[in-house]
């Protein structure tokens, strides 16, 4: 758990000058925040420690080793490692035993509603990473704003009949859908398809060089990997990446640039007001998560000013 306070949310972008973060958000403290959610809610031990441990996989630049693994639409690859690196820890099996908690009890936190659940249900996993996106990461809210929202969330029931975090006031979780439809285009916008896409070559490129290996993505640090790529002949690449204020599209494939055209995962919320979808009540609701959907992704992303064939060998 402790290698996840080296790991940060922004996926590696906090190196490039294109994107403002505020607080250094990371990976473990977005799983204690899931944890102190979950136990909030539930105030049972095994759901809470789901919660916590849900992310202890997380390797190197988080969601862009997905993009390395193929998986950019449901990010969710380095997730089948949740179980061996929890087996493998003594001090977190010892725990476990003394309190006589199975492995299959904590390892896959989906068994929980409240932890995780289907999109665009409302979960403690969505609400932490937006309500830390929207006020340590982008800046978008304060914590006033942050307070209204978590205060007025409580436990109901859904249509399947499992439980669910739901809205008491249609207002809130309106302005809710509204702020995770802002944020959910942040996580996918052209700057950030670039550098998740650059990033993941960059590892790709690492490895087939034998400069790191595959484990090496999820026993490493985000610094640690930035000092080996700084020291390979792809600085100069990484180098211009981090100085770079913006990112130029393009219907036609650019011929000599460094290009990338890919979707991304979707990510949205239609939470529940008591016993309706916000979405079914509010027409600000719809047009904001249509909007989040219709967000046009199908054009090449590229800079000028870094060359295809440094990539390439």
């Amino acid at each position: 758990m402790q290698h996840q306070k080296e790991i940060s949310v922004t996926c590696g972008k906090i190196y490039s000058k294109m994107f403002k973060y505020g607080y250094p958000y990371t990976s473990l403290d977005h799983s204690v925040g899931v944890a102190l959610i979950v136990w909030n809610f539930t105030a049972d031990k095994k759901q809470t420690l789901a919660g916590l441990f849900h992310d202890i996989a997380s390797p190197v630049f988080k969601h862009t080793v997905d993009i390395f693994n193929g998986d950019a639409d449901k990010q969710e690859s380095t997730e089948e490692k949740t179980s061996d690196i929890i087996k493998n820890s003594e001090d977190i099996m010892t725990l476990l035993e003394r309190d006589g908690i199975k492995l299959e009890e904590i390892n896959d936190y989906y068994i929980y509603s409240i932890a995780d659940n289907d999109t665009p249900r409302l979960s403690a996993d969505r609400l932490e990473y937006s309500l830390s996106n929207a006020l340590f990461v982008n800046e978008l809210c304060d914590i006033e704003e942050i307070k209204r929202f978590y205060e007025n969330i409580y436990v109901g029931v859904n249509e399947d009949k499992e439980l669910e975090l739901c809205f008491d006031d249609e207002d809130i979780a309106d302005k809710f859908v509204e702020l995770t439809s802002r944020l959910s285009i942040l996580y996918r916008d052209d700057k950030t398809r670039f550098s998740m896409g650059l990033l993941s070559d960059i590892l790709k490129w690492l490895v087939k060089n034998k400069l790191i290996t595959i484990d090496d993505l999820y026993e490493l640090s985000d610094d640690e990997v930035v000092e080996i790529i700084n020291k390979s002949r792809l600085k100069n690449v990484f180098g211009k990446w981090a100085n770079m204020k913006d990112v130029k599209v393009s219907k036609n494939m650019p011929d000599d640039y460094y290009w990338v055209r890919s979707r991304a995962k979707i990510r949205y919320i239609d939470p529940l007001v008591n016993d309706s979808r916000i979405s079914s009540l509010s027409e600000n609701a719809r047009k904001n998560i249509a909007n989040n959907f219709n967000y046009d992704m199908e054009n090449y992303v590229y800079s000028d000013s870094i060359k295809l064939k440094k990539l390439e060998k």
